[in-house]
């Protein structure tokens, strides 16, 4: 069989810094000549109407999780969250998560947590601020805000809490600067998001400034997790979001937002046996 060629990221640790070093060059001087008109305006009172409410612990425990990257992992969350907390994002106007949350480095305050490099899960500074990027993500799945830019990594980083699938409960990817999560208000009213850390649980909210027509959800099919012929571990599943009408609660939309097939990052043996097909 042939060996798969390596790109010159994956050759080593300074390929891989001159291949990033590259691409944060490129998204510099993409935003330079770019024409968006970012969000900046932070008001700390809520706006009157809750759109959808999201979060959960910040803190994996378990066997193989290091308990001092999960610490890391909550105290970057903190410090991203206090600078996306209470922006109010005018029509037409695009949020942009690393405007907002600056650079991952020592200096601006970030710690070592988890982060993904070539396919595998190592310490890095600002890891875990994926897990932020998603939480904000499924808010605005559950609005009528454009989505703009949004980068997927596994959706299976840890087993379920309890072996409780929560749908979507992972997937988004963020990397300094160039792997952005990015979303425009195309309505005629400000929406804001909220989030805010109680000890180790993250909390977020999307308000408004009026009802809206619509609710939003997210609905999963098919969820099970496959073996592959090399023996690697896949969850496998159908990701949906439904527009329902707020009144008579019909759905009157339904896309595919991801047909999801992400490598199992945990030991496969707590995979629970039934979900294997």
């Amino acid at each position: 069989m042939e060996k798969k060629k390596r790109l010159f990221c994956e050759i080593s640790p300074t390929t891989y810094a001159i291949s990033l070093f590259k691409e944060r060059l490129k998204r510099h001087a993409k935003n330079l000549l770019g024409h968006e008109r970012y969000a900046k305006e932070i008001q700390t009172s809520p706006l009157p109407v809750l759109v959808a409410t999201g979060g959960g612990d910040m803190i994996k425990r378990g066997p193989g999780i290091n308990p001092i990257h999960q610490q890391g992992k909550a105290d970057n969350i903190r410090l991203a969250a206090s600078r996306i907390d209470g922006l109010i994002i005018h029509p037409g106007e695009t949020f942009s998560f690393w405007q907002r949350v600056g650079k991952t480095s020592r200096r601006n305050g970030f710690r070592e947590g988890r982060v993904i490099v070539n396919g595998r899960l190592v310490a890095g500074t600002g890891g875990g601020l994926c897990n932020l990027a998603h939480t904000l993500n499924l808010l605005v799945q559950q609005s009528p805000l454009t989505v703009t830019e949004l980068h997927h990594h596994s959706d299976a980083l840890a087993p379920d809490a309890d072996g409780v699938r929560v749908p979507y409960s992972a997937g988004t990817s963020v990397n300094y600067n160039h792997i952005d999560y990015r979303f425009r208000n195309d309505t005629a009213q400000a929406f804001q998001p909220r989030v805010w850390c109680e000890g180790d649980t993250l909390r977020a909210e999307l308000r408004t400034t009026a009802p809206l027509p619509h609710r939003y959800r997210i609905a999963e099919e098919n969820h099970h997790f496959h073996r592959s012929e090399s023996g690697d571990f896949y969850r496998i599943s159908q990701i949906y979001r439904e527009t329902l009408d707020a009144q008579t609660h019909a759905v009157t939309h339904r896309r595919l937002i991801r047909d999801n097939r992400s490598r199992v990052m945990f030991d496969p043996s707590l995979i629970p046996p039934h979900l294997i097909a």
